[in-house]
């Protein structure tokens, strides 16, 4: 009988630290089985578990918190719906974002050195070389000064790269756009009917400038050639494929044609821009360039003189390419305070990581490992208007200050 009762005993108490702390608890509501308590009605009836102020109250971590219920009187939330209503905790990804299609910020940076060691059509020192000149302090890049004599970009090898399919399916686009923000970009029957139903219900009430047929099959050459027919974009669906966010090759290019070419209204209600323009070609609103991310756009304008290098304000820890620059830049007469870009990688490269960076963490930053370093992709949805199934449109994609 007394081994019994120690056994017993033994049980209990073993049985009963587990009763006694919140670990894992947070936010649950009452349980006679337990203890003590972890939600806030605890402090009210002074039955909280001794730990619940440490992992509970006022949390704004996910330690201990993974997957607990809803509870309005939290700061942050650990459970699966925060992320579709933008209120998780700093960490979840780190911790508890980890399954059914979810990526972590570990897998973000992993794959994105999967991407960076793939770009095989990067340039390389023999090919690109960048002269950046005046570097600024961020209070000054407004004030519209030129502290650089000479061009940015010293000296292209175009043969060595313009004449690689992914680059020539850029060149082909970049040119189809206006510029001008409250102006609309108009589309053939042709782009209507790869646009979703949203958008071609709109475009029946707008007057449009038609985008050739060659127009549009420029767009999908590109999205093709870089996604489909390279290294860094058979990589990138691999990864999403497997994480179960899209169910076929086919699926994940209409999805990528939507987010970036989808047309949606900047200024006056006009169906004027998208991602791709916004972030790629660049525009003009209030009287500023908007956008305007992309390192090869920017050396042929100013290869052109349409565009004026003035100063950086941030330049990456890389020593090769790709190189991340923040510039200052005047463009046919406006002004861009900072245009960031990462220099010297291929459209494949370039398309990848905002791609990869707006699906995984639309509208925050998202931290990618680019050769042993940190860069952070800050991007921004379009809330005004939506495609498929609730999805929204690429509003910007950009390396953000370290």
């Amino acid at each position: 009988m007394k081994v019994l009762a120690v056994l017993v005993l033994c049980v209990t108490l073993g049985f009963s630290n587990t009763l006694d702390s919140c670990q894992g608890r947070c936010g649950y509501g009452t349980d006679s089985n337990y203890s003590c308590q972890c939600n806030p009605a605890c402090e009210r009836y002074n039955d909280c578990c001794s730990d619940y102020a440490a992992i509970c109250k006022a949390s704004t971590s996910c330690k201990g918190r993974c997957g607990e219920s809803y509870n309005s009187q939290n700061e942050c939330h650990c459970n699966s719906l925060c992320p579709q209503y933008n209120n998780c905790c700093s960490d979840y990804n780190e911790l508890c974002y980890n399954a059914g299609g979810a990526v972590t910020d570990a897998e973000i940076k992993s794959i994105s050195e999967r991407l960076y060691s793939l770009d095989s059509n990067k340039a390389s020192a023999s090919v690109l070389v960048i002269d950046p000149q005046a570097l600024v302090a961020s209070s000054q890049t407004s004030s519209e000064t030129d502290r650089s004599s000479k061009p940015l970009f010293s000296f292209l090898n175009e043969n060595a790269l313009f004449s690689k399919p992914t680059y020539a399916a850029l060149l082909s686009v970049l040119d189809n756009y206006n510029r001008m923000t409250g102006q609309a970009e108009n589309f053939s029957s042709q782009q209507l009917a790869e646009q979703d139903k949203f958008v071609r219900e709109t475009m029946s009430n707008t007057q449009a400038e038609n985008f050739s047929s060659q127009q549009l099959a420029e767009q999908d050459k590109f999205v093709r050639e870089t996604m489909s027919n390279t290294q860094v974009g058979r990589e990138l669906f691999a990864f999403l494929y497997n994480k179960g966010i899209y169910k076929s090759e086919e699926d994940f290019i209409q999805d990528l044609k939507m987010m970036w070419f989808g047309l949606y209204s900047r200024n006056n209600n006009q169906l004027d821009s998208s991602g791709f323009e916004h972030i790629f070609a660049g525009e003009i609103k209030g009287g500023k360039v908007s956008g305007f991310h992309n390192w090869i756009r920017f050396y042929l304008l100013e290869k052109s003189g349409k565009l004026n290098y003035y100063s950086h304000s941030f330049n990456g820890p890389w020593t090769t390419f790709p190189d991340v620059l923040g510039m200052q830049f005047m463009w046919d007469g406006y002004y861009k305070q900072v245009g960031s870009a990462v220099i010297g990688c291929s459209p494949e490269f370039d398309f990848a990581i905002y791609s990869l960076c707006y699906i995984t963490r639309p509208g925050k930053q998202c931290h990618l490992s680019v050769g042993g370093s940190t860069l952070i992709i800050q991007t921004y949805t379009w809330d005004n208007s939506f495609y498929g199934d609730g999805k929204k449109f690429i509003g910007s994609a950009y390396p953000a200050t370290p």
